[in-house]
């Protein structure tokens, strides 16, 4: 599993610790970094989401799912893309980390501003800071790369990943730049890197690789993100490979509900009026022009009824 991942990634010289979900790679990569730091601090970021557990949730920009027992001064929440504002908190010598995902994903699908994620390696590397590349949405080829960060030339300290890793089945990883050295008992879990994971986790890299489907979300998310733009000016479209983002200027319940029910079509939501697209990596562009065709029919008609007469 970790050579195949290793291999397929692009990250053949990283480190592996497995586990069973986002939020777990997460908080062990956070205290991976309060460890190797001896820092107690962490920057994110507006609109960021990172998890619901206790570390995660304290540094996710959702004050409805922070419990009381999870609010921490611990957590400094910055304005994305904002590197003026990082290196300021950066530079009180207390910053652990700095974590960032690859694209924002729950947030509304917001692309990091070119060289943002360079600066911020930049920047960690400055301050003696880690820098953290959550990739639990964005990773195992959603954008079009294996992870969305490929996008810039930049070497995360930690990669963080899930969701896609075991199609369904429980799984999550944190890959560790080779650096960083371990001490016996430093990271644990009851059932990371268990035996039916690791068989899920191999025959999901099997076929991404055997059906070129990292090749296949660009292809098929840049025909989409194209079409969508013919189909209309009237809202914005953001995006990387099969991550797209359309921002409606009305809002979009009505438009999903028809979407679901009229045409068998699912699709995500950020928000009252962003329309998330996060399709299976294998989508053909003959099932693209079945949503693009439905799409276009739907927006005209609810679009319609938000027009000023």
């Amino acid at each position: 599993m970790a050579e195949k991942l290793g291999e397929i990634s692009g990250c053949p010289d990283y480190q592996l610790f497995l586990c069973n979900s986002g939020a777990e790679a997460n908080e062990n990569a956070i205290k991976l970094a309060s460890f190797v730091t001896g820092k107690k601090k962490f920057v994110s970021y507006k609109r960021g989401f990172h998890g619901r557990t206790s570390a995660a949730v304290a540094l996710t920009d959702n004050p409805k799912i922070i419990a009381p027992v999870n609010e921490t001064d611990n957590a400094i929440i910055l304005p994305f893309n904002d590197l003026e504002a990082t290196e300021k908190a950066l530079s009180m010598g207390n910053v652990a980390a700095v974590i960032v995902e690859g694209i924002q994903g729950i947030g509304g699908i917001y692309v990091p501003e070119e060289g943002f994620l360079v600066e911020l390696k930049k920047l960690t590397q400055k301050y003696e800071a880690l820098l953290i590349l959550d990739e639990i949405q964005s990773g195992y080829g959603r954008s079009g790369r294996f992870f969305a960060y490929q996008y810039s030339d930049v070497q995360p300290d930690l990669i963080t990943m899930a969701k896609g890793m075991g199609n369904g089945f429980p799984i999550g990883g944190v890959l560790i730049q080779p650096e960083i050295k371990p001490w016996f008992g430093m990271l644990g879990t009851t059932f990371g890197g268990n035996h039916l994971a690791c068989a899920a986790g191999i025959a999901v890299l099997d076929v991404i690789q055997q059906e070129n489907l990292v090749e296949n979300s660009q292809k098929v998310g840049n025909y989409l993100m194209e079409k969508l733009a013919d189909i209309s000016s009237d809202y914005e479209i953001r995006g990387k490979g099969l991550m797209i983002g359309i921002e409606c200027k009305f809002p979009i319940k009505e438009l999903r509900q028809k979407l679901l029910f009229d045409y068998g079509i699912f699709s995500g939501v950020s928000g009252l009026n962003i329309v998330r697209l996060l399709p299976p990596l294998n989508i053909t562009i003959q099932e693209a022009d079945q949503f693009l065709q439905a799409f276009e029919i739907v927006f005209a008609d609810i679009s319609s009824l938000f027009v000023e007469h």
